[in-house]
Parts: structure tokens; sequence; C-alpha cells
């Protein structure tokens, strides 16, 4: 499969693996790479079946950008991380929620992953829809003490706070803060205008073994698994199909909802860290650090397995050993990945069209990533 685009000098390597990734895999996904050393983008690649300026659901990577709200808003000292959530909205206190923090639902810990009956399609692609079911809802364990991915609904319940804590939606500090400045191409709530950009989500193509996993560890719906994803919920839908969906587009969902491009997951994060056009960072170092740090780890309740995650970001100083420590970010279902490396000094984004086995950060990442760090040393 044929790579376009363009890299520095030194990271000539880069292209290479990307390229060596692509020849490889069976069915090869349509993939995007930019990399930002600071503020300059160094790497700027695309394969076959997307192009430079194609645009894809990048699932879970989305949430990066409502933590990025929540950081910025913190800095402001509009939000405070250990005041409670039901401060900000009063209803959230119900079923022994009333002493949960800001801090606790960032890192995971609220324990409110879902509805017991589970959403509509509809509600899922209205984060105001879904803060308001899960205001009345009963946490899944005892707030504080455990933590499990809250998949579909994170960014409803940040967002809740940060509308109530301010009379404005995540979406719009979003664009006014991140997006827009630096026109960067991922999007919280897609105008009709970019669509004809868009791509659309291919389904994952396991081989017989993976497949034959899959079926041996599938979680029953009714598990916290299948509950956190509503794989419980009449007219539950594939997740790969949700951000197929034009409501899902168009409403801007901020936990898995975003659409975007290897070029604005990288460009938020180097924005965000290093400071793009000749501006400063968004984050300061201070606050870049301790959203970073880790909050949660161990075993996480919903997924079953071992997870690090800082203030919503995940951790990747721990899942990534090339990675410095501090480096945070946030994957997506069908292989996309979007992260800032502050100690050595890059950012990075990767999108897919095709789902990845086994989900999350498509596994070409931790090599790709290698080829990033060699070419900066």
């Amino acid at each position: 499969m044929a790579v376009q685009g363009t890299v520095a000098a030194g990271f000539e390597g880069v292209r290479e693996e990307f390229a060596g990734f692509l020849a490889e895999e069976e069915n090869a996904p349509g993939a995007q790479l930019v990399v930002y050393r600071g503020g300059e983008r160094v790497v700027d690649l695309w394969s076959e079946g997307v192009g430079a300026e194609s645009l894809v659901g990048v699932f879970s990577s989305t949430k990066g950008a409502a933590y990025l709200v929540a950081a910025l808003l913190v800095q402001d000292g509009l939000l405070e991380l250990d005041r409670t959530v039901a401060s900000y909205w009063p209803e959230f206190a119900a079923e022994g929620k009333g002493g949960v923090t800001l801090r606790e639902l960032l890192a995971h810990r609220a324990g409110v992953i879902g509805l017991d009956a589970g959403f509509t399609p509809e509600e899922l692609a209205d984060d105001r829809a879904i803060a308001a079911r899960l205001a009345g809802q009963r946490p899944f364990w005892q707030p504080g003490r455990f933590f499990g991915y809250h998949a579909l609904v994170i960014g409803a319940l940040v967002g809740e706070v940060v509308f109530r804590a301010t009379g404005r939606t995540l979406r719009a500090w979003y664009e006014e803060r991140v997006r827009a400045p630096y026109g960067l191409d991922l999007w919280l709530g897609l105008p009709e205008s970019e669509e004809p950009r868009v791509l659309s989500t291919l389904p994952m193509l396991p081989t017989p073994a993976q497949a034959a996993e899959m079926e041996a560890g599938a979680w029953s719906p009714y598990s916290m698994g299948g509950i956190a994803f509503n794989e419980h919920a009449p007219g539950h839908v594939e997740l790969y199909e949700f951000p197929n969906s034009r409501a899902v587009r168009a409403g801007g969902q901020a936990s898995a909802g975003g659409i975007g491009s290897a070029r604005g997951l990288a460009g938020m994060y180097a924005a965000a860290a290093f400071g793009l056009a000749g501006e400063k960072p968004l984050l300061e170092a201070d606050t870049a650090a301790e959203f970073a740090r880790v909050h949660s780890e161990g075993r996480d309740l919903v997924g079953g397995m071992a997870s690090t995650l800082g203030l919503g970001f995940q951790s990747y100083g721990h899942r990534f050993p090339s990675l410095g420590a501090g480096a945070f970010g946030h994957s997506g279902a069908a292989g996309s990945l979007g992260l800032a490396d502050p100690r050595q000094g890059f950012a990075y984004g990767y999108t897919r069209r095709r789902c990845a086995y086994p989900g999350g950060a498509a596994p070409e990442n931790e090599r790709l990533l290698r080829s990033v760090v060699r070419a900066l040393r």
C-alpha cells in the first residue's frame, strides 16, 4: 500500500516503519500519522484509502478534547478538582453520589458507567440527555473505592459539570479555546459543510484465531463491560457504527463522537503541551503534570484488565516503554491514538479507518512510537 506525505530530515525511519506496517497487514486500513516536534510538524503521512484531508471517527480519542477543556478550566480557576460534582450539579447527589469529587469523576472512580435500562441511540448522541438520565442512576460500585472505564458517558458527565459551572457547553469551550484558534481538524460537532470529507469506519476483520479469542473472552451484555458499552440496551448498535451516524457527528458527543484526522489529534496535543503558531502552550507545566499524574492504577472493573489513568487522560509512560514519564493522551476503538510526551518534546496523532484488533490503541502504535523516539534521539 502506497504511502504519501512528507517527513523532516531525520524522520525517514518513521516513514519506513509506517510503510512496513501497511505492507505486512492483510486488509491494511487507510491510516494517517502525524508527529510534532515541539510546535513543528515533522511527520505528515497517509496511506491509500484515506487522503491528507480525510476525516474519520476517532472514538474515545475524543475524550482527550474533553479532558483538555477540563484542565483549562481548572487552570483558569473556574473548576476545582476537589470540589464535589454535586456542588456544581445538585441532581447528581442522588443514590449516594453526593461525595464524588470532580477529581474522582475524571479518574473514572464515580461508578456511573451507564444506565440499568440502557440508552436509546438518540440519547447516546446527546450529552445533555445522557447526563440527565445518569443524575439519578445508582453507582455500580462504591464511589472512590475502585475505578472503571466510563466508556460512553464520561464526556457527558464532565460536560454537565462544565455547563453548570460556567453556563457554557464543553463543546463551546473546546471550539473557542482549542479547535478554532489553531484550525484543528478535530471536531466536537461536525458542520454539515465538512461532511464530504468524512470516511465511514469499517468493521474489524479478525483472523480465525482472533475471532475465537474474542468469542472466548466475550462479556455478557449485562456485565459491567456490557452496560458501559450499552450492549444491554434494546436497539444496541455495534460500536464501529457509532461515528457513522450523522446525529453523532453533528452532536459532538464528547466521549466517543469526535471526528478528525491525525493532523487534528497531533495538533491538539502539540498546542496543549508545546504551543503552536508562536503561541504559548495551552497548559501550564503544573497543570499538564497534574492531569497526567497517575490517579487510578490496577484492574479496571469494566474492562477487567490492568489500566493506568491520570485525570481522564490515559497515562502512557506505563503503556508504551519508549515514552517518557508523564506522557498523556487517549486512544480510540478503531485504533486511533493522540498523545503528548512533554519530556521528550513531541506530540503524536494516528488514525485508521478499519477497527483494529484487539481494540484501543492499535498494536502498530507501539512500533511507530519507537521509530519516532529513535528519530528524536
